[in-house]
């Protein structure tokens, strides 16, 4: 019996998986949702995740960068008390953190875009896997943005997270081709 993908274990990942993941992403605000989502991952599954993606969405103004930032301990307390997110304060002011970080770029005259796309070098990285037994589980480019994002002051951004964002963004393509 063949084990069965992760995106085929409901309807809604089916969806998710066919029109956004691994679709090469350029929007500041997407591509800081999906490290923010990717983020809230570790250590989780991404069904546990995927599943409150609306909640994370309202809680964070849609992940507009400039209100994220913009959010205050005050802010964070509040998370904290909503039922419908993972309630891991780290995490959860890892992503206001990281709001901040990309503002930064965006006030130095650089996209979070530009940022992330360098360490692929603006060219997606095409593995052609038949089958996920083929799908590395990190690679040296994600190694090196997670080195480069904490270095730029970003939290929660480890190699296997990185890669899960990469994937996720399409800078890296592991999608499987359906029959």
């Amino acid at each position: 019996m063949s084990e069965v993908n992760w995106w085929e274990s409901s309807p809604e990942m089916t969806i998710y998986y066919e029109t956004e993941w691994g679709f090469p992403e350029h929007n500041d605000q997407k591509l800081f949702e999906i490290l923010s989502l990717e983020s809230m991952q570790a250590g989780l599954s991404w069904n546990i995740v995927f599943k409150k993606r609306a909640n994370f969405r309202q809680a964070f103004y849609n992940f507009e960068i400039k209100k994220v930032a913009a959010m205050t301990s005050t802010d964070l307390d509040r998370l904290m008390g909503n039922p419908g997110l993972i309630r891991h304060r780290q995490k959860l002011a890892a992503i206001i953190n990281n709001a901040q970080m990309i503002q930064k770029f965006q006030q130095a005259g650089q996209s979070f875009d530009h940022f992330v796309w360098q360490s692929v070098n603006f060219q997606v990285i095409n593995h052609h896997p038949q089958t996920m037994a083929e799908v590395p589980t990190v690679i040296f480019e994600a190694k090196q943005l997670a080195k480069q994002l904490k270095k730029a002051g970003f939290k929660f951004v480890g190699p296997t997270t990185c890669y899960s964002f990469m994937q996720a963004a399409g800078l890296v393509c592991d999608r499987i081709k359906f029959p």
